[in-house]
């Protein structure tokens, strides 16, 4: 067994130990703090008898089981070499969510024994704490391995083009993800303008079969454009039988990121092709979201909205907001506000500055400091109130901006079926300020065709995360 293999089966084995131990240590927890502490006694609550502890072990016994194999079904001990945090907490209060409801019904079916509701509800809590605690632990030190370069699993590329070359930035030696690209396969080496270069050119699309079974290669990126497509059919006809893992990645523009399924009408099958993003229960739901969400924000951190409004008129002169016209949903003008981050008249040195770039000499003082944490964008949360935002959609525009776009880029128009956000699928996934608008369109659509309030929630997560960490400008 290799290294990566190794990791592979060692760091599940370790997840599953850790969550054990946390739900247990929850079950205990919850029991002290109920019976043999004071604190519900000064919180009011009518003092039970103690049940027998060991009562509550068995029926812990039952709990972890039930919920490791819920975690199992979720496919949450499986290779944990993608696992984004935000999205494991989603994942984790889900399966202890249902958990609960299993225990609840078993309970209750139960008779003999009398389980404290209290108990139930500490146990819940207790149970996403310790086990996203645990998790994280483990995926810390998981990261460290790879950043050390220890248990990386091997990978090729098949591709030489942008695709290929995207691929090969953000996945090699990725400490979140594991994967060493020892090499690319084409029919030609990579432009030398490309990152790409640096790897490794292994050979021409029909060498890759025997270099699998030579190497026991078992992941592959295929990132081939879709005039490649009749090659890509031949390499998988040839890895026939070969232990071989191939992830595509789609051509950016000409794929279509609708959840495609087909629809009956009268015997006729009909395959959407684009359908609508978000309907009437959709919308509503999103916008009592938002507007909960925002309005929560605003009231628990108006002190420092406040020390913000102060330091920003001590710092320079001029207003404390930044008001600038955005393009919204169906093409829609509105008033997008921030907190003022650059002098008076930053606007007219737009062209003399750049867009986008770093330590641009517009910013004041004060300003680098609120947008490092993206406090700055604080306001727009006002829009969000409002109803001319939303917290999760593809950012807004100028209309100058947004009319040359749609001219240039394929389905850009498309970002306006939605409410614009705050933070969007494009952002937290680093594409912002100077980055390619193309790659941005990619994201938007995707988020359009594929909205959930849970995607919303994790992306807000991953918003948050980013925040207390580094971001590019926007």
């Amino acid at each position: 067994m290799n290294s990566a293999r190794r990791a592979d089966f060692w760091i599940p084995l370790l997840t599953v130990l850790c969550d054990a131990l946390a739900i247990e240590a929850a079950f205990i927890l919850s029991y002290w703090l109920r019976f043999r502490s004071t604190l519900f006694d000064a919180l009011g609550f009518v003092r039970e008898d103690a049940p027998p502890l060991y009562a509550y072990l068995i029926g812990s016994a039952f709990v972890t089981i039930v919920w490791l194999l819920l975690f199992h079904s979720r496919r949450m001990y499986s290779s944990r070499r993608n696992v984004n945090r935000s999205d494991e907490f989603i994942n984790i209060v889900r399966v202890i969510s249902l958990g609960m409801l299993i225990v609840l019904s078993a309970a209750f079916f139960y008779r003999e024994f009398s389980y404290s509701r209290v108990v139930f509800v500490l146990l819940w809590v207790f149970s996403i704490i310790g086990v996203t605690i645990g998790r994280t632990i483990v995926q810390s030190i998981e990261r460290r391995l790879y950043r050390k370069g220890r248990h990386l699993q091997p990978a090729i590329i098949i591709g030489n083009g942008a695709l290929a070359d995207q691929v090969y930035t953000r996945l090699h030696r990725h400490g979140s993800f594991g994967f060493q690209i020892v090499g690319y396969f084409a029919e030609q080496p990579a432009d030398p303008s490309l990152h790409l270069k640096a790897s490794t050119y292994l050979g021409t699309i029909a060498a890759v079969p025997a270099y699998i079974r030579e190497h026991n290669i078992e992941l592959a990126f295929i990132a081939l454009t879709s005039r490649d497509h009749p090659q890509l059919f031949d390499l998988v006809s040839e890895c026939e039988g070969i232990n071989i893992e191939f992830m595509l990645v789609p051509d950016v523009l000409q794929v279509l990121t609708s959840q495609v399924k087909v629809r009956d009408l009268e015997g006729i099958p009909f395959l959407p092709v684009k359908t609508i993003p978000l309907g009437t229960f959709g919308i509503a739901t999103k916008r009592v979201f938002d507007t909960i969400v925002a309005g929560t924000i605003l009231l628990v951190f108006s002190p420092l909205l406040a020390l913000i409004a102060l330091g920003i008129r001590l710092d320079s002169p001029g207003s404390i907001l930044f008001r600038q016209r955005r393009v919204g949903l169906d093409g829609k003008e509105f008033t997008m506000l921030k907190f003022r981050s650059m002098i008076v008249g930053a606007e007219e040195r737009d062209v003399e500055a750049g867009l986008g770039i770093k330590n641009d000499p517009r910013r004041t003082r004060f300003g680098r400091l609120i947008r490092r944490f993206s406090l700055d964008e604080l306001p727009q949360l006002w829009n969000v109130l409002r109803g001319d935002m939303s917290l999760v959609g593809p950012r807004p525009e100028r209309s100058h901006i947004v009319e040359e776009f749609s001219q240039s880029i394929p389905k850009y128009l498309d970002r306006h079926r939605v409410k614009t956000g705050v933070t969007g699928w494009a952002q937290v996934n680093g594409s912002r300020g100077n980055t390619s608008i193309e790659d941005r369109i990619k994201y938007d659509l995707y988020y359009i065709e594929n909205w959930s309030l849970a995607f919303d929630i994790r992306i807000l997560l991953r918003t948050l995360n980013a925040a207390l960490t580094f971001k590019e400008e926007d």
